[in-house]
């Protein structure tokens, strides 16, 4: 039997939109005198532990939220001085006009894992309640199909889609209201946009991974403030994708490799393409005076205004990157993120008591939130053609229509069926790392700080457990063992013949797998509370 507790709002997940979510609600239920309890399980060790991004934060949420953030000493110290945008060949770097979707005046670099944990304190302040270290792994939904709360018992998917149990039972949260803010491709946000068809009028989702590291390097090296973005090589033109050099305090700067999961090559390795950018003859000196200090990855969501479900379901909303908001040409979701629960609070507070009908849609529709992404949103279908008439297309739609083009272009469809046959394509030969500029993944994991409870079972699931060998396989040499940056997924042999061994101690929680693997035969469910990487300054 599970324990129960009760709540007027349960929030899934600890991250930018979760917290301010909570900490409106706490907010307005104030100024109305409102006693309103609310609770976010997040499935990280601690608030921050899950969290990666660039990031350069444009602060216009948390201005919304806290007016007064400045005098409270928040981690958010580095104003950017300086935009860069360069075309990179393997030997050369081309200084471009800095596009105006990418400047960054009034914008900081900071750490969004140190600035979920400033927003988690202060939401604790004003009476929220926080639980880090469980996994909420099942909606619970009523005979009426309406949710009531979440259990934090893991569960599996069947083959009809359904959730199954498959661990020991843990607590049931009861709630007026679920919102789901498990950033991209979270499990439950998933399910709930398949179970209530929130994306029958949507295009596909589209996603990229992102590959990060932090270094320290030579103070020669180093330009607090400026805020580097390159395109080019190591891609080929008909790959999107790019890099970011962000500097921070301390002789810190923030690197990042950036990779639409649309790709054709199954041979592509976002990792390894991460570690051959930092080679360029531009940035290798500054690597090599340096050193690194941590590792992750996770996959973010580019598909914009067209590929936006609907965001609310009976019982709950999504919010975040759980609902698809992010600014795919500003490279931004934060405080779009932020917006989204802040919206969400609005309407939980204005109907909980049946006073005001009050949509979370129609609060959407009438919110600078959904004017930045519908102003985006033709920057990242234009990038389908190849890179040069995406850039065409981009500077087209910017500087032309101010983002208001009488068209809307559509996306290139699911990017599991982007990849072509391994006898389609040449497979890429990657340089061996030399331990100082560009690195394997055992020691970058080290830096990761994974950590999984050891004979728990498997969060990674088959559907079929013959789709590895005789379709993965067969057809693209696996490719799970090239895309995922943690080295999860390996094809061992014995006695000639191949199988799949999955690492899931080694998995950092992308959800890459879940996403690209060809026929979908890859489930990625929470782990045991706790369990993932462990980042400080992600």
């Amino acid at each position: 039997m599970s324990e129960q507790m009760n709540f007027d709002v349960v929030i899934v997940g600890a991250g930018p939109a979760g917290l301010s979510a909570a900490i409106k609600l706490k907010q307005l239920a104030n100024q109305q005198n409102k006693n309103l309890s609310v609770c976010i399980l997040e499935k990280g060790a601690e608030v921050g532990s899950h969290i990666l991004s660039g990031c350069v934060f444009n602060p216009i949420a948390l201005d919304e939220l806290i007016p007064h953030w400045r005098e409270l000493s928040p981690p958010i110290e580095t104003k950017v001085t300086k935009d860069q945008f360069l075309f990179l060949t393997k030997n050369k770097a081309l200084h471009l006009p800095t596009p105006k979707t990418m400047h960054n005046h009034g914008n900081y670099i900071i750490s969004l894992g140190k600035l979920c944990r400033w927003l988690a304190e202060y939401a604790m302040a004003q009476g929220v309640e926080i639980f880090p270290g469980f996994a909420a792994t099942k909606l619970l939904i009523n005979p009426q199909n309406q949710v009531y709360g979440v259990a934090t018992n893991s569960v599996g998917i069947d083959k009809n889609g359904n959730q199954t149990e498959r661990y020991q039972p843990g607590i049931e949260l009861h709630a007026k209201q679920v919102l789901l803010s498990e950033g991209c491709r979270g499990s439950l946000s998933k399910f709930a946009i398949n179970h209530f068809q929130l994306n029958e009028t949507a295009q596909a989702q589209t996603y990229a991974l992102g590959v990060k590291e932090i270094w320290q390097i030579a103070p020669e090296f180093h330009q607090q403030g400026l805020v580097q973005h390159s395109i080019g090589w190591p891609l080929d033109n008909k790959t999107y994708g790019g890099s970011f050099i962000y500097h921070m305090t301390g002789h810190k700067i923030l690197v990042g490799f950036v990779v639409g999961l649309d790709y054709q090559n199954p041979y592509l390795s976002p990792f390894k393409e991460m570690q051959r950018f930092k080679t360029h003859p531009l940035f290798k000196p500054m690597f090599a005076s340096g050193k690194r200090l941590s590792y992750g990855a996770r996959s973010l969501v580019e598909g914009g205004y067209q590929s936006l479900p609907k965001a609310s379901f009976p019982g709950g909303m999504l919010i975040g990157d759980s609902a698809g908001f992010l600014n795919v040409p500003q490279i931004k979701g934060s405080h779009m993120a932020m917006k989204s629960g802040m919206l969400a609070a609005d309407a939980i507070l204005a109907n909980i008591d049946k006073q005001k009908q009050i949509s979370y849609h129609n609060l959407f529709e009438n919110s600078w939130l959904k004017d930045e992404l519908y102003k985006a949103r033709n920057i990242r279908p234009g990038f389908q053609k190849g890179l040069w008439l995406g850039l065409a297309n981009a500077a087209i739609d910017t500087y032309l229509f101010n983002g208001k083009a009488p068209w809307t272009l559509k996306h290139h469809g699911k990017d599991n069926s982007a990849l072509k046959t391994r006898e389609q394509v040449t497979k890429i030969e990657y340089p061996k790392p030399d331990g100082k500029v560009s690195f394997d993944l055992p020691s970058s994991l080290y830096l990761a700080n994974v950590f999984h409870e050891e004979n728990q079972p498997c969060h990674l699931h088959l559907k079929d457990k013959n789709i590895p060998i005789n379709n993965n396989l067969k057809l693209y040499d696996a490719p799970e063992q090239y895309y995922c940056p943690a080295g999860v997924y390996e094809i061992i042999y014995n006695d000639n013949k191949p199988s799949l061994q999955i690492n899931a101690q080694n998995c950092i929680h992308c959800k890459t797998c879940d996403i690209k693997d060809p026929t979908q035969n890859i489930n990625w469910v929470p782990p045991e509370g706790g369990g993932g990487p462990n980042y400080e300054e992600m």
